[in-house]
C-alpha cells in the first residue's frame, strides 16, 4: 500500500514535513493545498475537495487556522489527520475535540514530536538511573536572536493581535508537553512572559516553572532575544546530567568530597556525543514515521497521545489567562 497524503501549507514547517515525507517509504504527497497561492509545484491545488481523496491530511498552517481546517476536514473526510501543535487556540475548541467519537480521535495525531526524541527517552525512562538515581529536576534553556532578524517583524509570530504568546505556543509548548508526557499532569505552573527585543508585538521571552505531585520540577527558559544557548540539566538524587556543546556528561556520585570534607562536584563517569540541535530534526522524523505507520497499517492511534495533547493545549491556554 502507498499512503496518499495531502498537506495544508507549503512554507516553513510544511516545507520540512514535505521533505521528510519524500524520505519515507510507501507514502507520497499527492496534494499541497493553499486557498489562493500559486507555486511552481504540480501538486499544488486551490481546491480543498482534492484533499478528501487522500488517506491522510497534514495541517501545517499558522496556529489560529488549525481548528478551521480540522472542522472543515471532519465534514467529509474519514482519513487520518496530522496537525501541528498546538492543536487549537481556544478552550471551546478543546471542548469540541473532547466530545469527538473515540473512532475519530483514534485517527488524530497532534505533532508534539519531542515525545519521540532521544531527550524524551532519557527523561521518561530515566535511562541513567544507575548513575543519577531518581530525577529531582529538569532544566531546559533554548534561546537565540530570532526577534532581531528582519524577517521576524513581517511574520505571524511577531503579531501580538493573533499570537500574543508566540514563544510559549510555538517553542515552550514542546517542553511543557514533554514534561507532561514524562511526569504526568503538573500540580502547579508559573509563567513569566516578557517582551525584551521590543520588535513586533508578541512576547519573545518566557520562563516556565512546572511542579508535579511527587515533587519533581521542570523549568524552561526560552527566548528569541538573546545570543544562542541550548542546554539541558537533569538533576538526580545521586548525580547530574549536563547536555551542552554537543556533549552529554554524567557527574556522580553525590557523596563526593574535597580535602576539607565538603561536598564538591562529582567526577565525570560518562561522556558521550549528544547534539541537541539534531534532537528536533530526529524527533520530527520519528513522529511522522509513527503517524505514517498507523496510516499504512490502518491502525488506531494510541488515545494517550490525543489525551495528553489536549491536556497540554489546555494548560497553555490557561497560562494565557493568568
Amino acid at each position: 500500500m502507498i499512503a496518499k497524503l495531502g498537506i495544508i501549507g507549503y512554507r516553513n514547517q510544511a516545507s520540512r514535513l514535505i521533505s521528510l515525507c519524500t524520505e519515507i517509504q510507501n507514502c507520497k504527497i499527492d496534494h499541497i493545498y493553499h486557498p489562493t497561492k500559486s507555486i511552481a509545484d504540480n501538486r499544488l491545488t486551490n481546491n480543498f475537495s482534492d484533499l478528501l481523496e487522500c488517506d491522510a491530511v497534514i495541517i501545517a498552517t499558522p496556529n489560529h487556522t488549525h481548528f478551521y481546517y480540522i472542522k472543515k476536514l471532519l465534514e467529509n473526510f474519514n482519513g487520518y489527520i496530522f496537525c501541528e501543535k498546538p492543536p487549537v487556540t481556544s478552550l471551546s475548541d478543546i471542548e469540541f475535540l473532547t466530545k469527538l467519537p473515540i473512532t475519530t480521535k483514534e485517527k488524530f495525531f497532534f505533532n508534539f514530536n519531542y515525545r519521540f526524541s532521544k531527550l524524551g527517552d532519557i527523561i521518561k525512562n530515566n535511562l541513567f538511573i544507575s548513575q543519577i538515581g531518581q530525577i529531582i529536576s529538569v532544566q531546559i534553556t533554548l534561546a537565540h536572536g530570532l526577534a532581531f532578524k528582519k524577517e521576524y517583524l513581517a511574520s505571524w509570530r511577531a503579531d501580538g493581535t493573533i499570537n500574543q504568546h508566540n514563544i510559549l505556543d510555538n517553542l515552550t509548548i514542546h517542553y511543557l508537553d514533554l514534561a507532561n508526557f514524562c511526569f504526568g499532569e503538573p500540580s502547579h505552573l508559573s509563567y513569566y512572559p516578557s517582551f525584551m527585543s521590543k520588535n513586533g508585538t508578541s512576547y519573545d521571552t518566557c520562563n516556565l516553572l512546572i511542579q508535579f505531585g511527587d515533587g519533581k520540577t521542570t523549568s524552561v527558559l526560552n527566548s528569541y532575544a538573546s545570543p544562542f544557548i541550548h542546554e539541558v540539566l537533569i538533576i538526580g538524587i545521586n548525580g547530574i546530567i549536563t547536555i551542552r556543546d554537543n556533549q552529554l556528561k554524567i557527574y556522580s556520585p553525590r557523596d563526593t568530597f574535597n580535602e576539607n570534607g565538603s561536598f564538591t562536584t562529582p567526577p565525570i563517569v560518562l561522556s558521550n556525543e549528544f547534539n541537541l540541535e539534531n534532537v528536533y530534526a530526529d524527533s520530527l522524523k520519528n513522529s511522522l514515521d509513527y503517524f505514517i505507520s498507523n496510516v499504512l497499517n490502518k491502525q488506531p492511534i494510541n488515545l494517550d497521545h490525543f489525551k495528553t495533547s489536549l491536556a497540554t493545549n489546555r494548560l497553555i491556554l490557561e497560562l494565557h489567562d493568568h
